[in-house]
């Protein structure tokens, strides 16, 4: 039926301003308003500040290693630029090499590095996110080439019949970094003049000139010098560019040539130049070009590294390190660097002159060390280290672990607190039962002993650095905490440790999307299901970051795929098990009365993430049933109950707007809006200190409004 004369007037009146009202407030898509701050929200000092000295200045990075190339010939394609960014990415998010929060660095290797990619990080995301004070490092390696005179960075997919089209051009980096991109500290290391030119232009000449006068304000270090390629080497740290090697040990302290806990550029740059042309004979020769930049800029701080007395003219040694078992972990005081085989030795140059302490470590092995090696000046001292006695732990330690475990694995509050006692009874009988460590560090999460699950973990960690699975489940406890920077650095050492770790990608993914970093936390998802395909919560992450970067579709799918995974009975003995395994730490903190609420609760948002979904592609009937479903669920979630009020609102515009079969009654319409004021006040109820909150109240009062003038 036609709407009637009151009926349109209401239309006027009330529904097209709320509309205007959607469009104006409405955030697409939204996060879970319960999720709270984050940790590492970047916030920019006022534009008036008169003193910027007293601000400390924010870190944020590019990493980009490629490797293989899609359209180059095989003899182009290099070894190690891939292992190269990982390595820096560890090392600037790590304590002792930078410590840039890990949502600050952005990573491009291989296919991810595309032209497009990497002029996004350039053009967008680093102008969007700096500040004059900051610090910004960006770091390159993979292909330089020449062509028309002009030098250009090779991306994933350039194509040597269009390079102006397809590659980086250096004197756009210049610029962006010197003019578009903020900083009071601006780094530039490129290892692009390896072996090989790709095109006839391309001589390293050119490419170091280039890449050296890019920009005044920017210390440019570059791999190689004038008429010199870039070397790789499986003999550096088990496989790196000679260049990034010493780029990566330089940061981590070892280039602090004067002892105060500081590696300023300087120091950087002499401590690179020196070992790498130590290391190829002369014939590769870093580079750099200090410009205008601030004198005192700092790479690195670590104050472990500070030593009494000031170093002068360090001459730097090497450990030559063997073994008699492969896939033999080598620890370098205190940070992992290397994996040993027995058929090749571990070289570990540039090494400053004095004690260092090695560590070899195998799991199920007994270790060799801590223990402490002599490095002398200019000199290579071989180092055995030798794996040999199974590990065993105390026959009465090893019952109680698997009482313990017994325990845990029923869930509730009341068998934690049994499977914490007899942990503590196994840790006493033997103190370097790492697994006892591990177990007793989940415990103590479920039981929301935070300091104690901590405690525990960094144990189990420091008696077998090897140990992944500790990795995992402490970075687990990290996110349920909050603590999301060093949830992706545990995370990231597990990963080193397991690259195709499923739990350790998704946990990944999760650290990345409750930060806002969408696109990073897709790519560990995708990660993630093409390491464990049957993975749940893996395919919920996905759909996570892809329905906040509005890819409605894809987002939706994976969200029917994790209901698929997971549609079982939450109350089963075996289904109970396998979330309080720990297949399910870090989704949200356990409740005590019963862990089948972890279940509803990632049913109910993955209900949710499908009527949002469906609501983005305009598709309300689709969409109410689903949110229907995640309130059953989860009735008093905050963005549930408001994403169904906005439905309801809009399906009453459009049933009073609509002619024919598409038009409501005046009834009709205003029982939608009573369904929808009904959701706007359960939003009011969960929080009312939100902005949800805020733009509810003003839809309940035009709701009031319209329903008051038709009794």
């Amino acid at each position: 039926m036609r709407p009637s004369a009151a009926h349109a007037w209401f239309t006027a009146a009330l529904l097209l301003a709320s509309i205007h009202l959607i469009a104006q407030t409405q955030p697409t898509p939204a996060q879970n308003p319960n999720d709270g701050a984050r940790d590492l929200k970047r916030t920019h000092p006022p534009e008036n500040n008169a003193s910027t000295s007293e601000v400390v200045p924010e870190s944020y990075a590019l990493v980009i290693g490629i490797a293989h190339y899609a359209n180059l010939p095989s003899s182009a394609q290099l070894q190690y630029p891939d292992r190269d960014a990982q390595s820096i990415y560890t090392t600037l998010i790590s304590q002792q090499g930078g410590e840039f929060p890990a949502n600050h660095v952005h990573v491009l290797t291989e296919a991810q590095a595309t032209q497009a990619n990497i002029l996004q990080e350039l053009e967008s995301w680093l102008p969007a996110v700096t500040a004059p004070n900051d610090r910004v490092l960006i770091y390159f390696a993979g292909h330089g080439l020449i062509s028309g005179g002009k030098g250009y960075l090779a991306p994933y997919d350039v194509d040597l019949h269009n390079i102006a089209g397809t590659a980086i051009p250096m004197d756009t980096l210049g610029t962006l970094i010197g003019s578009k991109i903020q900083g009071k500290w601006k780094v530039l290391l490129t290892d692009a003049c390896h072996s090989g030119a790709i095109t006839p232009e391309t001589d390293p000449t050119q490419v170091n000139h280039m890449l050296l006068d890019l920009h005044q304000s920017i210390f440019s270090l570059t791999a190689s010098r004038d008429r010199e390629q870039s070397f790789e080497s499986a003999a550096q740290g088990g496989g790196h560019g000679i260049f990034t090697y010493y780029v990566v040990r330089g940061l981590a302290g070892e280039a602090d040539a004067n002892g105060d806990g500081v590696v300023t550029a300087d120091e950087l740059a002499e401590y690179v130049h020196r070992n790498v042309r130590d290391a190829t004979g002369g014939r590769q020769n870093p580079t750099s070009e200090r410009g205008s930049f601030d004198p005192n800029m700092v790479l690195a701080f670590n104050p472990e590294h500070a030593k009494t007395g000031t170093v002068t003219q360090l001459q730097y040694g090497t450990l030559v390190v063997v073994t008699n078992m492969d896939d033999t972990e080598l620890w370098l005081d205190g940070k992992n660097v290397g994996v040993l085989s027995k058929s090749a030795a571990l070289r570990l140059p540039g090494l400053t002159p004095g004690s260092h302490t090695i560590k070899a470590v195998h799991m199920g092995y007994k270790p060799d060390g801590p223990r402490e090696e002599m490095v002398y000046p200019g000199q290579e001292t071989t180092v055995n280290v030798r794996i040999l006695i199974p590990q065993r732990h105390a026959q009465a330690a090893e019952d109680l672990l698997d009482g313990a475990i017994a325990d845990y694995k029923k869930g509730f509050e009341a068998n934690y607190k049994k499977a914490e006692s007899k942990l503590n009874q196994a840790v006493a009988i033997d103190p370097n039962y790492s697994e006892a460590w591990m177990y007793l560090g989940r415990v103590e999460n479920a039981l929301y002993a935070d300091e104690k699950a901590n405690a525990a973990f960094q144990k189990a960690i420091a008696i077998d650095q090897a140990y992944e699975e500790a990795y995992v489940s402490y970075a687990a406890a990290l996110l349920d905490q909050g603590a999301l920077d060093e949830a992706v650095r545990q995370l990231n050492a597990a990963l080193q440790e397991k690259p195709d770790d499923g739990t350790a990608l998704y946990l990944l993914s999760q650290a990345y999307a409750r930060e806002g970093d969408f696109a990073d936390g897709k790519a560990a998802a995708l990660r993630a299901v093409k390491a464990a395909p049957g993975n749940g919560e893996a395919h919920f992450w996905l759909a996570e970051c892809e329905r906040h970067l509005n890819e409605a579709a894809a987002a939706e799918a994976e969200y029917r795929q994790y209901l698929q995974l997971t549609n079982f009975n939450s109350g089963t003995a075996g289904n109970l098990n396998y979330y309080v395994a720990g297949f399910l730490l870090g989704i949200g903190r356990k409740h005590h009365a019963a862990e089948q609420d972890i279940w509803r609760e990632q049913q109910g948002q993955a209900n949710l993430g499908i009527c949002d979904c469906e609501w983005m592609q305009k598709r309300n009937d689709a969409a109410i049933p689903y949110c229907q479903k995640a309130l059953s669920f989860m009735p008093a979630d905050l963005w549930a109950n408001y994403r169904l009020g906005l439905i309801y609102i809009e399906k009453a515009n459009a049933g009073a707007q609509g002619t024919g079969s598409a038009a409501m009654s005046t009834q009709d319409v205003l029982n939608l809006l009573s369904e929808a004021k009904i959701r706007f006040g359960n939003v009011v109820a969960a929080n009312p200190e939100t902005d949800e909150a805020h733009r509810a109240r003003q839809y309940i009062a035009k709701i009031d409004a319209a329903l008051a003038s038709h009794p």
